[in-house]
């Protein structure tokens, strides 16, 4: 008899390597030339970061350096939630967060997908902010996770858990 396989599809950051990056993001904006005299900082504020400047083009400059120790440090930028830049004062502020889990709504556009364009046997099952997939054969579950790499989702996936 064979046993079931499965695998969980989830949004995560590791938290550290964001903070491994606003770190090496800190350190750059404080060397570099172009940010000297424009009050450019960022760091965070509760689970937010905060990035200002006395400019909208350098607070955008900011967030373009943050973004990149980003991608250096392996985390992709659909799980970077980063908002419009905003006057406050003498100064302009980005205010960006990460975003962890995948809603409801995505999770059910997965499932569907899965359900429609996947192999036969296989099932999705929605557990909070992640779901389950699961079959019979390991190569329905590698089919799958094939189909879901090949989707352009507005947010990141990962596969976890794989038994």
């Amino acid at each position: 008899m064979a046993s079931e396989n499965s695998f969980d599809i989830v949004s995560k950051v590791d938290h550290q390597e964001v903070d491994n990056a606003l770190n090496q993001a800190v350190k750059e904006v404080r060397q570099r030339f172009d940010f000297k005299n424009t009050d450019a900082a960022i760091a965070w504020s509760g689970d937010v970061i905060e990035m200002e400047a006395n400019s909208e083009e350098r607070v955008k400059a900011v967030l373009d350096v943050f973004q990149s120790k980003l991608v250096k440090r392996g985390i992709s930028l659909k799980s970077l939630d980063a908002g419009e830049p905003r006057s406050s004062g003498k100064l302009y502020k980005i205010t960006a967060s990460i975003a962890e889990g995948i809603s409801q709504d995505n999770a059910k556009k997965v499932s569907k997908l899965i359900r429609d364009e996947g192999p036969k046997g296989v099932k999705a099952q929605i557990q909070g902010d992640e779901l389950r997939v699961s079959s019979k054969k390991r190569d329905d579950l590698q089919e799958v996770q094939a189909l879901i790499k090949a989707q352009d989702y507005d947010f990141d996936v990962q596969f976890t858990n794989y038994r």
